[in-house]
């Protein structure tokens, strides 16, 4: 990998002017240019092999403001909304795929209580109470660097607003006792406090997705237990354990949105499960510009041969250039549409881009690969690693690429309640 020393600056992924970025959003996508470059990318390997969590990039996000980037600037933080989230996010990820992926179980904690709540429906004394808990997780994350987890995968439809959640919580004097299992969950024996989804326990009625609760629950709680191996094919820095949670007690300050508010948000903001995407543009943008560089001989610490001359070289490039761009298009356009409420044609679209990014990730890698040769598939260089973690993309609920596919057709096809009856 690049040392430190010796990388020059990349240019932006989205330019600025091209792209109209606000100032907001070009200051925040610099600093993680900046950062990625600087310190990610000469630690991504380690994380990648030994397979352990990037806690010191999470140390260096923290003095950069980072993890407070979703953080209102009244609470400390960046207040950056969900675009201009995306867009440094996709940055990061440009250097350390696993870094970014679970920055993104950290931000959406801000996110989801933050600028998406404000858009949804509360009534006076639940909006007033919501942002008085906020601030309490906020203060944590911007003056402590506590790091947030969000391990919501059950392995069902939950996550997507569809089912209820297993995972329960059952309301006691003082708080919640929490029961449950979350798999896949990202930051697990790292994170200071998981975000847990479950459903309340109500005697005598069957559980509801509209009960849905969003509650952090301390990682140091009795009874909160990480179990179970993790050696993966990719994504290896997330070490994405099993979570156990055995009568757990959370006080009631800790709830990170009212009852209900969660299953709002994932009927009427569903641009809110788009937070993975970014991670795979960087990604894709990343294998790209090894192959530019590697072709020009311009890779730090390989010698100095250029490959550039060969014409199958060249088509190569050109075909990973125009599906880049395709990516890009559509990508953006999808993130700068999210809103409350999106029209039919704003989900169909945001289901598009997020499966050409998940898919297009791992297409451009696997060119890349091609056009560089045997000597990219050395662990020495990222190519490789690109590779592998691109394939996880569109494997990832709640919008896999095959959920998106069934969404996509179904929903051009179909009008709502209508059936072939």
């Amino acid at each position: 990998m690049p040392d430190s020393t010796t990388v020059t600056a990349d240019a932006p992924m989205f330019d600025p002017k091209a792209f109209r970025l606000t100032e907001k959003e070009a200051h925040l996508t610099a600093i993680a240019r900046d950062i990625g470059a600087s310190k990610f990318a000469p630690r991504a390997e380690e994380w990648d092999r030994e397979a352990i969590f990037p806690m010191q990039n999470y140390r260096d996000m923290h003095k950069a403001g980072l993890l407070g980037v979703c953080v209102p600037e009244e609470n400390g933080g960046f207040g950056a909304d969900y675009r201009a989230y995306m867009l440094t996010a996709a940055e990061i990820g440009r250097y350390c795929g696993a870094t970014a992926l679970t920055w993104n179980m950290h931000v959406c904690s801000c996110l989801w209580s933050g600028p998406l709540s404000d858009d949804l429906e509360m009534d006076t004394a639940t909006r007033e109470r919501h942002r008085e808990r906020r601030v309490k997780h906020y203060a944590r994350i911007v003056d402590e660097g506590k790091i947030y987890a969000q391990p919501f995968s059950e392995g069902g439809a939950a996550a997507a607003g569809a089912a209820p959640f297993s995972t329960q919580a059952k309301r006691v004097d003082g708080g919640w006792l929490i029961n449950g299992k979350k798999i896949f969950a990202s930051l697990s024996g790292s994170a200071d406090f998981y975000g847990i989804l479950c459903g309340e326990v109500k005697e005598g009625e069957k559980p509801s997705r509209k009960d849905t609760m969003y509650i952090a629950v301390p990682a140091d709680a009795k009874g909160v237990k990480v179990v179970g191996d993790w050696d993966p094919l990719g994504m290896r820095g997330t070490v994405s354990r099993t979570l156990i949670f055995e009568d757990v007690f959370v006080s009631e300050d800790e709830q990170l949105m009212p009852r209900g508010v969660y299953y709002q948000a994932a009927t009427r903001w569903p641009h809110m499960f788009m937070t993975l995407s970014p991670t795979y543009m960087g990604i894709a943008q990343a294998a790209y510009d090894f192959t530019v560089k590697y072709l020009r001989g311009e890779w730090p610490g390989l010698p100095p041969v250029k490959r550039r001359m060969f014409p199958t070289k060249q088509i190569a490039v050109a075909q990973m250039r125009l599906m880049l761009e395709q990516t890009k298009a559509i990508w953006f356009q999808a993130i700068s549409e999210a809103c409350a409420d999106p029209s039919r044609e704003q989900i169909l679209r945001a289901y598009a881009a997020q499966y050409t990014v998940m898919e297009n990730a791992n297409e451009i890698s696997q060119l890349a690969i091609r056009t560089c040769g045997g000597q990219s598939m050395l662990k020495t260089l990222p190519l490789e690693r690109l590779y592998r973690d691109s394939r996880c993309g569109a494997l990832m609920l709640p919008w896999t690429a095959e959920i998106c596919l069934d969404r996509m057709g179904r929903e051009a096809l179909y009008n709502p309640g209508e059936t072939d009856d």
